[in-house]
């Protein structure tokens, strides 16, 4: 398979048709300094008053560490900004942001003025997607903040899986995988964002069909301090536990039975091994949808 462009290229892939490069008109400010004109555009960047520009009212983050802000805020004090931040122009002195919120938040406990920023033109859509998007570069989100920027971009921007999949550089396996994480209780997705349990873990346990199950084994893990290994074990002799006994069941060895608790933990999903006496059968992996087929299909490529 071709490999698809990753998210290294940051914002300029989402905003490479919108004339980026063209000069932006800004009014002089009333109160500028003896020594620059706050506006003026240095290339692609413009000096902007910290007043002048309103919060994103796209931003899929809500919670901003305040102690990291503070650091930050500290960095700027001493160092300045290094990196702008992006806004779209709404009128002759009003600007919105794009994105780089924590840049922004932090001038502001810094008590700047004016910020560097690269001004770009968007509609709401496009602001959306942006803002999504930037969110998912974030190397410090947890598995379920990834998940619901995902489920916005699918719902909100109207994306197919793989439209979304070349956006963000991933496997549509991955992004399946992320967006199956939705449908996990509500107690354990709160227990991924507090990092009470990883990825793996939460990947092990989708594997269980029932809620309560999920539920028993996720307390399990935070009490016992379970490892990813020791659930999928878990989750594994549960599967043989709650086999209905039949005549197909008695088939397999034990060898096949590991084979099929393997492939479901794989898979995350129901997963059928029928093995006859003359060494012959046949594995079986339902899906509910067409994307659900292809992420089936993702996975295997992967190997």
């Amino acid at each position: 398979m071709a490999k698809r462009q990753a998210l290294g290229r940051g914002l300029s892939a989402l905003l490479e048709n919108n004339n980026s490069n063209a000069p932006v008109q800004i009014e002089e400010n009333e109160n500028k300094s003896k020594n620059k004109t706050v506006g003026n555009v240095a290339g692609a960047i413009a000096l902007l008053r910290i007043a002048d520009i309103e919060a994103n009212p796209f931003q899929p983050r809500t919670h901003f560490d305040e102690n990291a802000l503070n650091d930050l805020a500290q960095s700027i004090s001493e160092l300045g900004i290094i990196q702008p931040i992006t806004v779209r122009k709404l009128s002759a002195k009003k600007f919105q942001l794009i994105s780089g919120e924590r840049r922004f938040r932090a001038s502001q406990i810094a008590e700047l003025e004016e910020i560097p920023a690269y001004i770009r033109s968007a509609d709401d859509q496009e602001m959306l997607e942006m803002a999504l998007v930037e969110n998912i570069q974030r190397e410090n989100l947890d598995a379920i903040e990834v998940a619901i920027s995902y489920k916005r971009l699918i719902e909100e921007c109207q994306l197919t899986q793989d439209a979304l999949s070349t956006r963000v550089g991933k496997n549509r396996s991955t992004i399946s995988n992320y967006l199956r994480l939705l449908n996990l209780p509500a107690e354990i997705q709160v227990g991924i964002i507090e990092k009470q349990i990883s990825m793996g873990h939460a990947r092990a346990l989708l594997t269980l069909q029932d809620p309560k199950n999920q539920k028993s084994l996720f307390e399990r893990i935070i009490k016992e301090d379970l490892s990813v290994r020791k659930v999928e074990e878990l989750v594994r002799n549960h599967g043989k536990e709650a086999q209905k006994p039949s005549k197909k069941a008695d088939q397999l060895n034990f060898e096949m039975q590991k084979l099929r608790a393997d492939l479901r933990i794989r898979f995350g999903r129901a997963v059928q091994v029928k093995s006859n006496n003359d060494g012959s059968g046949k594995i079986e992996i339902g899906f509910k949808s067409k994307d659900d087929l292809q992420a089936i299909l993702d996975a295997l490529d992967e190997n």
